[in-house]
């Protein structure tokens, strides 16, 4: 699937939205991407997942792990494509971890799969949880990166898409000065719509 094409399936199931948002990172942005939206349609999700699959298969993981809410989607339709297990990360005590009896074998090779990656925080917070309970991290990858180039990891980053809108710290941010509602959509808040 084309980088272009992903971004168009996003606006057709409405999935790309506009307003003044507060992202997972605490950033603020004019832009949302709701993969939610765009992960609801099962041959959608089939379709991307299945290609970002095929690119995270020479990296030969053993296991895929996501941090929730977000990424478990995404990982799971990754890991049926590659044919393995698929865990998540959820937050405890303000720190990602393991629960419901998912155990990472040490030495086991893992790729961490997210929806988007912005900041890359809980990307690292999912590597750094892999590492330390034995498993060996081999890549990431994600639907889209949203990063603008300024997210860097210590395995490889594999994204179907790029695309680059403005974020700002809230203390930056434009649309707060011009007195915008501002929303927090996805896991992070209430009702996106």
């Amino acid at each position: 699937m084309r980088s272009d094409k992903l971004i168009e399936r996003y606006k057709k199931e409405g999935a790309l939205l506009r307003g003044h948002f507060i992202l997972s990172s605490g950033m603020h942005s004019e832009w949302y991407l709701q993969s939610a939206l765009f992960l609801a349609r099962p041959e959608e999700a089939e379709a991307a997942l299945t290609t970002l699959g095929a690119l995270l298969a020479p990296f030969k993981p053993d296991l895929v792990v996501s941090p929730a809410v977000g990424g478990i989607v995404a990982g799971q339709e990754t890991a049926r494509a590659l044919g393995k297990r698929a865990f998540f990360a959820e937050r405890a005590g303000g720190r990602f971890v393991l629960r419901r009896g998912f155990r990472i074998e040490p030495g086991e090779r893992v790729v961490v799969v997210e929806d988007v990656v912005t900041t890359g925080g809980s990307v690292r917070e999912v590597l750094d949880l892999v590492g330390a309970v034995g498993g060996r991290p081999v890549a990431v990858g994600a639907l889209i990166d949203r990063s603008d180039g300024r997210v860097s990891f210590p395995v490889p980053f594999q994204a179907l898409a790029k695309i680059a809108f403005p974020v700002w710290p809230a203390e930056r941010c434009p649309l707060c000065r011009e007195g915008k509602p501002v929303r927090r959509p996805g896991s992070a808040g209430a009702n996106s719509r």
